[in-house]
């Protein structure tokens, strides 16, 4: 299948930039030639047109910090063991109408479901969308805090048992990427204050810490934790974790540490953590620190009653379709202190396809890689955050999505 798009511009947070008035080819599901309409019509003259010259052509977007699969279905619907994975193919599809072509998806161990992290695979591997698993391990701050892994499943785990680097091994070499693979502090998850009240407690020693992340390193995988305030920050910068999902409370010390390590961060907005969430200001801060950050929504939660950038009224627990909202004020700060709209998309797009180690696949408008894009109304968080704003949704170049009907 051959094609070419024309969009009023293309932002391809790529080192084109944004041309305007441009064009890409799209053959066999891949992205051919990107550039200005004038010149690739004349070059590929003959080959059919879709043109979409009243919008913009964006990558794709990516959340690559999610729980859709594990423990989304049983928060929001009354699912069974046989009907848990049809509630979570419609949470994807959900996501998919939103413009994500691409996830990071933790799978931590869950009390009421007994799937393996290869039964998650298998549930989705036909879904028109790009995957990763991270596999974890989580502590959730219950007055008796509750540990669970992904590879003991259904099975709760003692404290003393989350060090065992048997089964720190076994998490490691299931893992596709950095995620949420150990939690330093104790989540509060998706309930409320009441429910986890020791939510934000410490859960390992320096010297454990440091055992498991050498762990990862020996079999050349990179680690990322689930960590807030100060205290966890520090102790996961010097124990060599690689990524720091959420890193709420990070202070301008550690950011510059953090800088020198070359440590990406996961902002979460929303919330995630016992701290207040990732602000705008912080987000522009760790930026301006050189800090590859990616936004992501750690879906689903309940907004943080204080997060007052955020642009809801009540605490339902939001989904991968708040990802434009909830990047928004972060983006439009940034834009404000002078970055490029390719800069600001990137959070959403190329910075969390690196993060995924999926970065020579997809996550810009560039020859050679998998033609996942968007036709949309605007800049997806800058200048849209409502889903119906994106027109096509389109995945190693079909069209998945259509909201242009003639």
């Amino acid at each position: 299948m051959e094609y070419m798009i024309r969009g009023k511009k293309l932002v391809t947070v790529s080192k084109l930039d944004t041309i305007k008035d441009g064009a890409m080819v799209i053959k066999g599901g891949k992205i051919a030639a990107v550039g200005q309409w004038s010149e690739l019509k004349e070059s590929f003259s003959g080959i059919k047109v879709l043109d979409y010259s009243k919008y913009i052509i964006t990558p794709s977007l990516i959340d690559c910090h999610t729980h859709l699969l594990e423990f989304a279905p049983t928060s929001l619907y009354p699912v069974t063991a046989e009907t848990h994975f049809l509630a979570g193919k419609a949470i994807l599809f959900q996501a998919l109408s939103s413009g994500i072509t691409a996830l990071g998806e933790q799978i931590c161990g869950h009390p009421q479901c007994d799937f393996s992290i290869d039964d998650y695979r298998k549930a989705v591997k036909d879904f028109p969308m790009d995957i990763s698993f991270a596999a974890t391990s989580i502590s959730i701050g219950f007055e008796q805090l509750a540990h669970f892994t992904s590879v003991t499943q259904s099975k709760s785990v003692s404290q003393l048992e989350l060090t065992d680097l048997k089964v720190v091994q076994e998490i490691a070499e299931e893992s596709d990427y950095p995620g949420e693979n150990i939690f330093i502090n104790a989540t509060p998850a998706n309930f409320t204050e009441e429910q986890v009240p020791r939510a934000g407690q410490i859960i390992y020693s320096f010297e454990e810490l440091k055992q498991i992340a050498d762990t990862y390193h020996k079999l050349g995988k990179k680690i990322g934790a689930h960590v807030a305030g100060e205290k966890g920050i520090e102790m996961a910068l010097d124990a060599g974790i690689d990524v720091l999902h959420h890193a709420q409370g990070i202070n301008d010390e550690l950011a510059e540490k953090a800088a020198k390590l070359g440590v990406h961060i996961i902002a979460t907005p929303i919330g995630g953590t016992h701290l207040l969430p990732n602000s705008p200001e912080e987000i522009l801060s760790l930026m301006e620190n050189n800090i590859p950050v990616s936004i992501s929504t750690d879906a689903y939660l309940p907004p943080h009653p204080d997060a007052s950038w955020l642009p809801f009224n009540d605490r339902s627990l939001k989904g991968p379709d708040t990802l434009m909202a909830i990047a928004r004020p972060a983006m439009k700060l940034l834009h404000d202190y002078g970055y490029d709209e390719n800069v600001l998309l990137a959070m959403i797009t190329a910075n969390p396809a690196k993060l995924l180690r999926k970065d020579k696949k997809f996550g810009r408008l560039e020859a050679g890689l998998d033609a996942d894009f968007l036709v949309a109304e605007g800049v997806p968080g800058l200048e849209i955050t409502e889903n119906s704003d994106i027109k096509k949704v389109y995945f190693k170049g079909k069209e998945v999505i259509n909201r242009v009907r003639k």
